[in-house]
Parts: structure tokens; sequence; C-alpha cells
């Protein structure tokens, strides 16, 4: 899922061709033209830059002829580099579009170089990434038309070997462009969009001194008259860094900015470093801060606390911690930056929820489109949701920059704790980072599975960043007992995770946004809830996304073969905040509600809850000894092995595949489970949210 879908997208036919173009913002803001590169890649590689420069400005995308949403061609002309100039001309015209701030990235670049020089009075300001010198795609190179028994290294850059292994050229080539360690999810993105086009699209883009530009190179210095800002990294394996020097030498007015230790790509090697000098260079408002008061007067101290909206268990214990960091520091004030679900439970609560929440791209949204029947493999749904993180960085950096917070709280804030590993610089507060799950374990473990390659490698990615900078974690907080993780490495070679948690994280216990001995009268408890005592009360529940939907049909399904057994039961299903009730059957004895406030009140006094196999409803059954069956999503590891793992050592639960149990025999073991005894569960030690609030307020 996009973080941002575009306000306008279609296709236009100039100069012979087609083009497709895609416009993100408000058509009244300042445009911006992110030019194309070469044809291996549509205009999506721009995907970490459009959501935050689509914020002030009316950016403005296209795809030449072969690839995204340009038309498929082997002709040659579609690709020379005037006509490609003359595409993004054509576009201004066809949006009325006078001047444009312009931006692009290796062969963009060249085409931005032109563009400026063409077309003068077109170009605000340019901005190169790694430009490319034209020579390299369009010059004569008599080896590109050898066939050889072999190809190594560059030779593979050759129209035989492309016809011949397209796969062994892109492999090849992206590892080159992304030279960085851990860029698999980069090389894994540009090698599925290049699968757009095809070998004889890219033979006929390059190599062809037809293709070059009409004006010479010495030219284009004399005619451009707009500011240029140059960025290079120093390990660019494609173009060398020696091509923005000489810009440099040609025009020392220019502005060259270099990336120490980055390769090709930099604008997704280090998209924040990027989107804050395109910010500074466009000249973006800075945030406007709406107080600021000396040091020496500050009395109440400032909180921001970012939760994360996948399920609500989050928000449950984070409220939790917030009153018991009330009860330490009595004038401490916390924001809330969240999104939906979060921010309706917040509200309920009177929470105060920052206003730039509504910019952040919705996480739960793009949990729900990557589900299934039931199945939610989480660490690809988890990988695939880089360019949201990254989109709700930057809002967070906008967030901090307008407010001196004395504190930042991030529960399973992932984006935050990664962006500022990478950006050590920009952490201008104490950070605490929560989390009840640490460590990417496959579900396909078989010896060599690309799966296994992967998650140890974003385990590892996250092992050196935290033990190369140390100091961006003021409080690692684990909300859980250290026995609660699962005894796995982190992948071979790599630290058992138990252990390697003892070493970085504080363990608190499970976090309960109650105390257990407040519901040990179950009887008092359903009467103030105003259930009848004297009735089986039974809950269906599926969390606080859509995922579960399938799980609460199934159950409602075995409801009336439930019914007939314990006719006097009663059963209320929560659908929760984002499914839409319509889409549930109703069934006699039985009722939905679209969202139970403190939900886990009501979990305290059932005779049997049947639920997904999310860690905060299955752990708040567990702590109250309620009975529970629970039904962990197919391939998502967290529940599949952390969540299982944990109620295993609470002896809580009973465990079911979902797509292995059939109507009947959930009712069975429905039946089979309800007011089950449930005295072997593992004793509760209350009061882990006052000690995670006690390690956060030392920092205040």
């Amino acid at each position: 899922m996009r973080a941002m879908k575009p306000a306008e997208s279609g296709t236009l036919e100039l100069h012979g061709f087609q083009i497709g173009y895609e416009i993100f913002g408000d058509p009244q803001s300042p445009p911006v033209l992110l030019l194309p590169t070469w044809q291996i890649a549509p205009s999506l590689h721009w995907r970490m830059q459009v959501p935050f420069l689509a914020r002030n400005f009316r950016v403005i995308t296209y795809d030449p002829p072969g690839i995204g949403g340009g038309e498929r061609t082997t002709d040659p002309a579609a690709f020379e580099c005037d006509r490609v100039v003359d595409y993004a001309v054509g576009l201004l015209d066809h949006l009325g579009v006078a001047q444009a701030d312009v931006i692009g990235i290796s062969m963009g670049g060249t085409w931005g170089l032109w563009l400026a020089a063409r077309y003068p009075e077109r170009v605000k300001r340019l901005a190169l990434l790694g430009a490319v010198p034209p020579e390299w795609a369009y010059g004569e190179d008599p080896t590109f038309w050898e066939k050889r028994d072999r190809y190594e290294g560059w030779e593979k850059r050759n129209a035989h070997y492309w016809r011949a292994d397209y796969d062994g050229w892109l492999d090849f080539f992206f590892h080159q462009v992304c030279t960085e360690p851990h860029a698999t999810k980069a090389i894994d993105d540009l090698t599925k969009w290049a699968q757009e086009t095809t070998p004889d699209s890219l033979i006929a883009s390059v190599i062809n001194h037809n293709l070059f530009p009409k004006m010479p190179f010495d030219e284009i210095f004399e005619h451009i008259r707009c500011p240029v800002m140059l960025i290079h990294g120093d390990d660019d394996h494609i173009a060398d860094i020696a091509f923005s020097r000489r810009l440099i030498e040609k025009r020392p007015e220019w502005a060259l900015v270099i990336f120490e230790g980055s390769g090709h790509l930099t604008h997704g090697s280090d998209p924040v470093k990027v989107n804050q000098l395109l910010s500074d260079y466009l000249g973006v408002p800075q945030p406007k801060r709406r107080s600021w008061a000396r040091a020496e007067g500050r009395k109440n101290p400032r909180a921001l606390f970012i939760s994360s909206p996948i399920g609500l268990g989050h928000v449950q214990r984070d409220l939790a911690i917030a009153h018991e960091l009330r009860q330490i520091e009595p004038d401490l004030q916390i924001e809330w930056l969240a999104q939906p679900p979060v921010t309706q439970v917040l509200a309920q609560h009177g929470q105060t929820i920052h206003p730039l929440s509504r910019l952040l791209a919705s996480e739960s949204a793009h949990w729900e489109q990557s589900a299934g029947d039931h199945e939610l493999h989480c660490f690809y749904a988890w990988r695939e949701m880089d360019e949201i993180q990254l989109a709700n960085f930057m809002v967070f950096l906008e967030v901090v920059a307008e407010t001196p917070y004395d504190l930042w709280i991030g529960d399973e804030a992932w984006e935050v704790d990664y962006y500022l590993h990478e950006n050590p610089e920009l952490k201008t507060a104490p950070f605490v980072f929560l989390t009840d799950f640490l460590g990417w374990l496959p579900m396909d473990r078989r010896n060599g599975s690309r799966e296994a390659f992967l998650t140890a490698d974003y385990n590892l990615e996250m092992i050196k960043q935290v033990e190369r900078y140390q100091r961006v974690r003021d409080r690692a907080i684990y909300i859980g007992d250290y026995d609660d993780l699962v005894p796995e490495r982190f992948g071979p070679g790599l630290p058992l995770i138990p252990e390697w948690a003892a070493a970085h994280f504080s363990a608190v216990g499970y976090i309960t946004p109650f105390d257990p001995a407040d519901y040990a009268d179950t009887e008092a408890r359903r009467a103030d809830l105003g259930y009848d005592p004297q009735r089986p009360l039974i809950f269906f529940t599926a969390g606080g996304t859509a995922v579960g939907q399938p799980l609460l049909r199934k159950a409602i399904d075995a409801w009336p073969l439930i019914h007939r057994d314990q006719p006097e039961a009663q059963c209320i299903v929560v659908a929760g905040p984002r499914i839409d009730l319509q889409h549930l059957p109703q069934q006699p004895g039985l009722t939905i509600q679209p969202y139970v406030d403190n939900l886990y009140e009501h979990l305290a006094v059932a005779d049997l809850g049947v639920v997904q196999g999310g860690l905060g409803t299955t752990m708040e059954l567990a702590v109250n000894r309620r009975p529970f069956i629970y039904f962990p999503l197919k391939n998502h590891c967290e529940q599949v092995y952390h969540v299982a793992h944990r109620l295993d050592r609470y002896r809580a639960g009973r465990r079911l595949d979902f797509a292995a149990t059939t109507v009947e025999a959930l009712a069975e073991a429905a039946l089979e489970t309800l007011g089950a005894d449930t005295r072997l569960y593992r004793p509760f030690t209350p009061g882990a949210a006052h000690r995670a609030a006690a390690l956060i307020a030392e920092l205040l």
C-alpha cells in the first residue's frame, strides 16, 4: 500500500509516444517535477519523497515510454534524450505549469541538465542526485554488441546477455546500484519494477549515438540560469562522483553535497537526509513553534507518546503507563502522535492528540490490505510498509521540531527507532523504546530459504544499529519477562534472543490496564456490567483491525450449535472499529457490537473467549484466568511463535488452527472449553505499568 494516493493520474500522447503521469498534493501549491530515471525503474522509485514533498508542493511525476504508465515500445526514437526532456515540457504545458522546481536522479540527472539548458525559463531550481554522464547511456560502446561465451562483472552490460539472462543482469546491476549493507528491500523492489519492461526496450534506450542530446555538453553551462544542487554518494558504482565534481568545476556556484559511504540511490538508502536537503533547498517553511519557554523557567515537562496502531493492545497499556507516569510526575503534559483506531480510544480517555497526527499514513489499512482469509504474513507486510514508515517518521520530525519535548516515548514505534539510529544527530530528547516483540522468525524454515535469510538480515541490521549507537535508546523496555522471549537465535550465528534482550532491555513484566484482583469476584463484576451472573457468557472478538473478520464469521456460524447445547448462554461479538457490521451475519441469542470500551473488563468475567492470536486480548484473558480459544493468523510469526510461546508459559488458552477447524469442530471445542478449570494458569505479577513508568520517569 502506498503512503499517499495520487490526486490525479493519467496518460498523455506527446511527441508521438504515450507517457503516464501522476500528480500529488494541493493543485494550488508550488509545482515540483520529479524526473524519471532510466526505463529500468518507474516513477515509483520516488516513493520515499512524494508523501513528504506533497505536504508543501504539487508533486508531478511521469513515466516515459518503456516503463510504468508509459507505452511499451522498442522504437529508439521514444528514448532520445531531447524527446524525454520534451515529454516533461509537454506535461507541464498540459497541466498549465509555467515554471517548476525540478529534481532528477541518475539518468534523470542528465535529463535535468538538458531540460534546464534548453528551457531555462521553465526551471526554477534544479536538484540532481547521482547524475549520470550522458556518455554512460548514449555513448558508443562496441562491447555492448559483442557476443561472448561467458559474461563476468560489467561484461553483463551487453545486449546478448540481457536477452539471454535478463534476471541475471538485474541481479548484477541492482547490486551495483544498492551497495549499502542490508539493501535487500531496495534490490527486491527494483527487480520487481524492472520486470515491467523488456530487454529489448532497454537495449533501444542505450548505447546509440542517435539518442544523444543535440546540445553539446559544454554548451549547457552557458544556458542554465537556475540554482543547482548536486547530491552524490562517494560509493556510487554507477555514476562516478567525478562527474558531479566535473559539473562543479564548470559552475563553482553550484552546490555539491557528498554522502559518505552511500551508493547510487541516495534517495532510497538515505531518504531522511535527502528529504531534509530538498526541503531546505526548495524553501519549505519551517515548522512554527506553538510555544517556547526558557529552560530556566520550564515548570511542566512535556512528553510525546507514539502509540502503534496495529491492534488496540498497545494503546491500553500505553494509557496505563501514562497514568502511572502522571502519578510520579503530576505536572507532566503528554501529547499523543497516533492514528486510527488508536485515536478513538485516546479521545474517549480525554487525551491530547497532536494535530499533525492527521498527516500519518495508515498502518492499519496497510496490514488489512496485506491480509488474506485469516492469514497475514506479518514479516512481509511490515517489510512492504517501509514507504509508510518513512512518511510517518517525517511527520514525527515536524512534530518534534515545533515543540521542545523533554521526552519521547515510542511503543513499537519502529519507524522512529529505525530512522533515529540511521540519523542519530536528529535525536534532541531522551527516547524510550517499548516493545513486547523482539526478533523476526521465518515461517519458511527450510535450509537456505529466502525468508530465513531476510529475517536474519533484518535482525542483524537492528543488532548492529543498537550496538553502534546505544545512545539513541535511553531506555529500552521489554513488556514481559525475559523467559517470555522465544529461546531461539536471531539467525544463524547471531545471538540468542533472550540473552541479547537481557543485555539491552529492561524487562518489566506484562502490562495490563487493570489489576486482576479487581475482577476476582466475577459475579459482582458481571452484575456491575449488566450481565446476568447465572447465564454463561461468551465473547467472540478479533482485535482492532479488520483482519479478524473471517474468524468472527466462522465463530458466528458455530454459534447456533453452541446455543443449541447451551440455550441459556449469552454471546457478545465485538467486531472492532474497522469492521462493517453489515458484513457479519445475525443469529438469535447473539449480540454484535462495533466497539466496547475497556473490553478487558468484559473479558475478565467471560466463561469463554474465542479470539485471534494477538497478544493483547489473549494476555488479558490469561491474567484474569478466563477460558479461551485462540487462532493465530497463518504466517503471522509473532502470533505463531512469540505469542504462542508466552501463552504456553502461562499454561493458558487452547490453540487451534483456523484452516483446519470446521464450524462443527469450533462449536465442539467451545463447548469443551466453556467454563474450563483455569487454576493451572501461571500466576501473574501485577504492577508492570508502574515499573515501566518508574524507569521512564528517571529521564525527566
